[in-house]
């Protein structure tokens, strides 16, 4: 049962007023007593080693308190995408190394009273480098002769997957389609550009404050680098200005740590705009090879993807990206044949990492344009074509036979052709417009996961403290970025016990004070945390009732919790308010109750997402106007409707940004050309829809919280397709370099 005044209404984010107050305080804001400014010496060159350093004159200076390089940190090789404890993943990287990987790769650091001084110090570190051999292409970085970045080669791995025989599919079909697509890196662009703070106090504790997703494993990687044990490590996450997976990562966190327990005192190092486009990590730059065979009635038989990504001058998540990529193809369509390779390559270029769709924007780019190609090639109708190869509700992952949840595909694509009109925007397509401009129509299907269920363990663990008056207090790990995440876990709390989501209080993500998360990426805030939340309610629930019917001389079952109150089913007399309850259980049973409860993922449904859109093209004046946008995603039960509009929105705005505007550009030496967000080409008010529709397909899923699933990541899967697509179609082009700019 839910309470329909909890589940499903509109509710603002919990800290909303405050942000938009200016009252919500960021790392950024924070201050403390006797902190230090620290700023950072990065190499002006993309592959160099550091031949001899010199920083006595730095450390000299007055006012300075600590210098830190490669010569005075641990060389401990780490990887600052550490998921788990037991992670085994390739470790390339050191808090300094002697040897620069991208232009913008960490030199030296200096902690002083202020950032004049500081940077006065930077000036006096004397570095000679011997300038090595650079590659910027993924593709040349793989051939023979290539400079070698890390010993061993390029090739940072592989991933293989396959279902069916694709090799024998391809005699059986009538038409073979096969077409190269690339994509850019990318910027998060968050507003908050990446901040830490570190203190090393005189019992040996390391203390950060940084706006991570990813606390409890900055924790492990923290403790194994400096060898504290994990007691003399606390991560603690305040506000975070927008992170869409760029603050899952070890950052900055462990250069202020390094400065902060050498000078023994508070340091924080705040980035600029334009070293955080190039130290922030970027979206995995992509080229993808997809070869699909078909019959003659739009059946699809076979598809094969070669993917090369560039994750960068480190490896960071290169394996997981390419291989959360190849799972999604799989989930959306019924193809009784297909195949998926991906490699990821070393180069000289920024550190990639996981952003917002975590690859499946890549993946669903080649896909979704080629199929647009086919569907026209062959005469048939694109949303025909969809609904012919898109799985069922009782479909299966072709590769192993086993189901994929309660995917509602079809029901979405039909509601978005509906609401778009899609039949009489065909017949309309062509109907003149005003000099210089063309109309072109596109629609798009992408997916994405609801956990980390058949990667490695996924665990969430939350805690409730009942209050004297009624109210609680949750004790979560999430790390809520502006997605409403913890809102949704006192919704849940709230609808369980008979109240409203402002009667439960939060502590977040402070590993000193809260249970373990695993951390908030791969769209797990609703299906694991939320399940997790609602669990340690029923558990509260529990406990209050057997209170309760004790107090109230009933059976445990006849209890019932509303308004505030517990009280006998049909006896409106016998009753009491929560915190009488609370308050007499301390009287009487001299007992305070205290519920605890942890979740383990057990399975992955998949977050289904349509979107359809109509766009006029200026090419002369190099203009695309998006007209029309309509997008509907199967999401299982709404939570928070207000809160997946908004994520819906901002997804919608994300994948505009990456179809017709945004990419990382580089020299001939490496050196990042477009390094500021007015020269990045970044999505603006007036570019967003000027009529926007979006609904959403409430089918349940058995397996997630109220029959919910996720929406987070999937909001921006299908964007950048659509709109490329509809480019494609009004040019009468067939493109194939991301972004399509006009």
């Amino acid at each position: 049962m839910k309470n329909p005044e909890v589940i499903g209404k509109f509710e603002p984010i919990r800290d909303a007023v405050m942000k938009v107050t200016g009252e919500l305080k960021y790392v950024g804001d924070m201050k403390m007593p006797r902190m230090l400014t620290a700023k950072m010496l990065l190499s002006p060159y993309a592959h160099a080693r550091i031949k001899s350093i010199d920083y006595e004159e730095a450390e000299k200076l007055p006012g300075v308190h600590a210098v830190v390089c490669y010569k005075n940190t641990p060389r401990y090789l780490y990887n600052s995408y550490l998921r788990i404890f037991e992670d085994d993943i390739p470790r390339t990287e050191q808090v300094f190394s002697d040897v620069m990987r991208f232009v913008g790769d960490r030199v030296a650091a200096v902690a002083a009273e202020d950032a004049k001084i500081a940077e006065a110090a930077l000036k006096l570190i004397k570095v000679e480098y011997e300038e090595l051999p650079a590659v910027f292409d993924p593709e040349k970085a793989l051939e023979e002769g290539a400079p070698a970045i890390h010993e061993g080669g390029n090739k940072v791995g592989e991933e293989f997957t396959e279902a069916g025989n694709v090799d024998e599919a391809w005699d059986q079909c009538d038409r073979i389609f096969e077409d190269r697509y690339e994509m850019p890196p990318l910027h998060h662009m968050a507003m908050e550009t990446h901040v830490a703070i570190a203190d090393y106090n005189s019992r040996g504790k390391l203390t950060i404050w940084s706006p991570s997703q990813n606390t409890f494993n900055l924790r492990i990687l923290l403790s194994r680098i400096f060898d504290l044990p994990m007691t003399r490590v606390r991560l603690i996450r305040p506000a975070i200005g927008g992170a869409f997976g760029s603050k899952i990562e070890l950052n900055l966190e462990v250069v202020v740590a390094a400065l902060a327990i050498k000078a023994k005192r508070p340091v924080k190092l705040l980035l600029n705009r334009k070293d955080n486009m190039v130290l922030s990590r970027t979206r995995h730059e992509a080229i993808i090879y997809i070869k699909t065979g078909v019959k003659n009635d739009g059946t699809v038989l076979a598809q094969d993807f070669k993917v090369i990504t560039n994750t960068g001058a480190y490896a960071s998540s290169a394996m997981d990206v390419v291989g959360a990529m190849a799972q999604k193809p799989f989930k959306v369509y019924k193809i009784p044949n297909m195949r998926f390779r991906g490699i990821p390559v070393y180069t000289n270029k920024p550190i990639a990492c996981a952003m917002r769709g975590f690859g499946s924007p890549q993946i669903f780019n080649a896909q979704q344009v080629q199929f647009a190609k086919i569907a026209r090639e062959l005469g048939l109708d694109l949303v025909e074509f969809q609904l012919k190869n898109a799985v069922k509700p009782d479909g299966i992952d072709q590769r192993w036979k086993t189901p994929i949840g309660n995917p509602r595909v079809e029901d979405a694509i039909r509601r978005g052709a509906e609401l778009f009109n899609w039949e009489e925007r065909k017949k309309t397509k062509n109907s003149p417009l005003e000099a210089g401009w063309k109309r072109g129509i596109g629609m798009s299907v992408g997916s994405h996961g609801n956990s980390l269920y058949g990667a490695h363990r996924d665990i969430m663990a939350v805690s409730l403290k009942p209050n004297e008056d009624g109210t609680f207090v949750l004790y979560t790990g999430a790390h809520d970025m502006g997605n409403g995440s913890v809102t949704m876990q006192t919704q849940m709390v709230a609808s369980i016990l008979g109240i409203q989501p402002e009667d439960v209080e939060t502590v977040e993500a402070d590993t000193d004070l809260v249970p373990y998360n695993l951390a908030d990426y791969a769209s797990r805030g609703v299906f694991v945390e939320g399940t997790a939340a609602k669990k340690v309610a029923e558990n509260m629930k529990g406990k209050l009732a057997e209170k309760a019917s004790n107090f109230l001389d009933c059976m445990v079952g006849e209890v019932e919790f509303a308004n505030g109150c517990v009280q006998v089913k049909g006896d409106s007399e016998r009753k009491m308010t929560l915190g009488e309850l609370i308050t007499k259980t301390q009287m009487v049973d001299q007992e305070e109750l205290m519920s605890f409860e942890s979740y383990a993922s057990s399975s992955n449904p998949t977050s289904y997402g349509v979107h359809f859109v109509e766009l006029w093209v200026n090419e002369a004046a190099h203009k695309v106007k998006i007209i029309d946008y309509v997008a509907v995603h199967d999401i299982g039960t709404i939570i928070n409707r207000m809160g997946i509009e908004g994520q819906l929105e901002g997804g919608i705005e994300m994948g505009i940004g990456y179809a017709l505007y945004e990419g990382l550009y580089f020299d001939d030496k490496g050196k990042l050309i477009n390094n500021t967000l007015k020269r990045y080409g970044r999505t603006h008010p007036c570019d967003m829809p000027q009529n926007l529709t979006i609904d959403f397909i409430e089918a349940n899923e058995p397996a997630g919280p109220y029959g919910a699933k996720s929406i987070g990541e999937c909001a921006t899967v299908p964007v950048s397709s659509a709109v490329f697509s509809a480019v494609c179609d009004a040019l009468g082009e067939d493109l194939h370099k991301f972004p399509a700019r006009i």
